[in-house]
């Protein structure tokens, strides 16, 4: 298919062409759109068709769930059974925003947008493009990120093209993404709230609303030996194409580290590339180096990693190092999707 590209942002979301893209979502077809988290791949969440070309176009395994993204408060009680009052709290704290929690799904919600489970991830995003889309398109929209499945999520319209042009019928063109990581997700069918996928909103801001909240143990530790309770944190995500590690230690230590280990790769005639920080870069000597911003800015680093990662793979890197980050607040969120994308590869110096 002929996969057309729409120029759309928040200073006018809701053009003469924002109808023409929610019919072809009731219609079965596919929109990459931006949110305010990263771009994402969006179908009708209420045809099972519509979930089953998502799965396709990303080469997602289809046990892995989608998050539907609805535009509306209200929207969350027809497509669950219950709305615990954790829920109520959390929307009126964070809804719109990059928040998505798992509730018991009702029968109107199709197993094949919720990888078979008995339960639903929603999301109210605060994005205007997106509020206007899913409301164009009926109100209900599955969408995953915009991208093959196991590379770094698009936070730029370039790569949802690359990934997924062919594939889709339309991509929207929202300009850059603000936040750049995937939402926060919290399990709330369980007795205690559970945090399964970090993210912008950290367990401390939900703990400002709710008495307690606990986090998926597997997150940050490789060695846990318990199976990840969100089935898409049980696969390899984010991951540039170049072998990439992760150096922990002092700031001199990981410097010299790399530093040695680039000088190593470059004998055996390979591309090296390095992901610092501001205050580090300059010391670096590989190929090409790369500043995620200020070490003391966490919100700039989760904007910059994967527009980052996918630039090591425009220019062909092939051996990536990146220093480690604080793993507290939204450092959870960036070492998280890190690990990942490094497979779990660390270096402690």
């Amino acid at each position: 298919m002929k996969t057309l590209v729409y120029r759309i942002d928040e200073t006018n979301p809701n053009p003469p062409e924002m109808a023409e893209l929610g019919e072809i979502i009731k219609k079965g077809g596919l929109v990459a759109f931006p949110t305010e988290t990263v771009y994402g791949l969006g179908g009708d969440a209420l045809n099972p068709e519509s979930s089953k070309k998502i799965y396709a176009a990303k080469g997602r395994p289809s046990d892995n769930p989608l998050i539907v993204h609805i535009a509306a408060w209200e929207d969350i009680f027809l497509l669950t059974k219950e709305v615990p009052e954790a829920a109520k709290k959390l929307a009126q704290a964070f809804w719109p925003g990059p928040l998505t929690m798992i509730l018991k799904k009702s029968d109107r919600v199709p197993k094949e947008t919720t990888g078979g489970l008995d339960t639903v991830a929603i999301r109210f995003p605060s994005h205007k493009v997106a509020q206007e889309l899913i409301k164009a398109s009926g109100g209900f929209i599955a969408a995953p990120s915009a991208n093959l499945s196991g590379k770094p999520s698009p936070t730029i319209a370039k790569y949802v093209l690359e990934d997924l042009d062919e594939r889709v019928d339309a991509i929207i063109d929202g300009g850059d993404i603000p936040i750049g990581l995937e939402s926060t997700i919290v399990d709330l069918t369980a007795e205690e709230p559970m945090i399964l996928r970090p993210g912008f909103i950290t367990r401390e801001m939900l703990l400002s609303v709710l008495d307690q909240v606990k986090t998926d143990p597997t997150i940050l530790d490789a060695s846990c030996r318990e199976r990840p309770k969100a089935p898409g944190m049980r696969y390899r995500h984010y991951a540039p194409k170049g072998d990439l590690s992760i150096v922990e230690g002092s700031p001199e230590e990981v410097i010299a580290y790399i530093n040695r280990a680039v000088s190593n790769a470059r004998e055996t005639e390979r591309k090296t590339g390095v992901i610092a920080t501001a205050e580090s870069a300059p010391y670096y000597s590989a190929d090409l180096v790369k500043s995620v911003g200020s070490r003391e800015n966490s919100g700039e680093v989760a904007a910059s990693l994967y527009r980052i990662l996918r630039e090591f793979d425009d220019e062909n890197v092939e051996v990536i190092y990146s220093e480690s980050f604080s793993s507290e607040g939204l450092g959870e969120a960036i070492m998280n999707r890190l690990l990942k994308a490094a497979g779990h590869k660390v270096v402690r110096v």
